[in-house]
């Protein structure tokens, strides 16, 4: 059956029926609004789009891998601000003619990947249009800590990551060529794990600043370096690039270093913490945030003391920065 068969409220039902709740929810979807608890009083909001042919491809992805990456990229947000994931609301657009199971393994991948991070969808949009369109928006609890900024690195705090780095961009380059294999990389492009309750954790054990890993490390980080107004190296020997990625790398002609400091869509986790704290061992230190930016300039981001020039970072109105 198409969607445009089923109809609008009765994809919407259908829809609904997959979607189990959680504490945090005090009334899901039915009615014109979701209720979420926010017993801290503040909310964490934040949103993002997926658009057919540009964020996912149908004959690289199932309907079920979008949707875990979908709710993936926005949960993740969430954790890099130091908060808990509470909820998640999906705006979907799709063609009449868009099977009806397409919609429902999308669901189902939301589904999941909420529970993952311990968060429900509560709600949201269906309408009809010429491409498939993903609109998330997710919520999250700070439990009464102050949310972890991209605004609050200091000169001497140490730079450390948690999760994957350069393996969706080393899936990405296996796809693009035609493969589909190694397959551990390409599932990390088509299902991104963040690590969610690192996000917290971090913030409880001091974290100054913190952002997760979407358009590259490098890029990501230069984002901390300009709202802090600092300089941050990082050390290239203090990146582990798997043995697999190593070899991926030599078949493509690509440096996997490469992938791994420009590479985005793993949604890890980086953050700098001040020089004394004590990290668990799920956090890698890869850098120190060296001074001040200067007058003239905002802040910075070098690789070994010298800047990264190679290509990073993603920007939809100008490519690739």
């Amino acid at each position: 059956m198409q969607v445009g068969e089923l109809g609008e409220f009765g994809l919407i039902r259908e829809l609904t029926s997959r979607l189990p709740q959680t504490s945090a929810v005090e009334l899901g979807p039915g009615d014109d609004a979701a209720v979420v608890a926010a017993p801290d009083g503040r909310v964490v909001a934040t949103t993002d789009v997926l658009l057919e042919g540009s964020h996912f491809r149908r004959d690289w992805s199932t309907a079920y891998d979008v949707g875990r990456k979908a709710a993936a990229q926005n949960l993740a947000d969430v954790a890099a601000m130091g908060a808990v994931p509470t909820a998640l609301l999906l705006g979907l657009v799709v063609p009449a003619e868009l099977p009806v199971t397409w919609a429902l393994e999308l669901m189902d991948g939301l589904r999941d990947e909420c529970q993952v991070a311990g968060a429900a969808v509560v709600g949201g949009d269906v309408v009809r249009g010429e491409s498939i369109t993903v609109s998330i928006t997710a919520l999250g609890d700070l439990q009464g800590r102050r949310p972890v900024t991209r605004s609050g690195a200091r000169p001497g705090d140490k730079v450390a990551v948690t999760g994957w780095l350069g393996w969706s961009a080393a899936g990405f380059t296996v796809l693009s060529r035609g493969f589909r294999s190694p397959r551990a990389f390409v599932e990390a492009h088509r299902r991104p794990e963040p690590p969610y309750h690192a996000g917290p954790a971090a913030a409880v054990l001091g974290a100054t600043s913190m952002i997760d890993v979407s358009d590259g490390l490098v890029a990501d980080l230069g984002h901390v370096a300009e709202a802090s107004g600092v300089h941050i190296d990082l050390r290239a020997a203090d990146f582990d690039v798997p043995a697999q990625m190593a070899d991926i790398g030599q078949a493509v002609g690509v440096d996997p270093l490469q992938w791994v400091l420009s590479g985005g869509e793993d949604h890890a986790l980086v953050a700098t913490f001040p020089a004394d704290a004590h990290l668990p061992s799920r956090w890698r230190v890869v850098g120190e945030v060296t001074r001040p930016a200067s007058l003239s300039g905002t802040g910075r981001v070098t690789v070994d003391g010298a800047p990264w020039d190679r290509v990073g970072g993603w920007d939809h109105f100008g490519a690739q920065a």
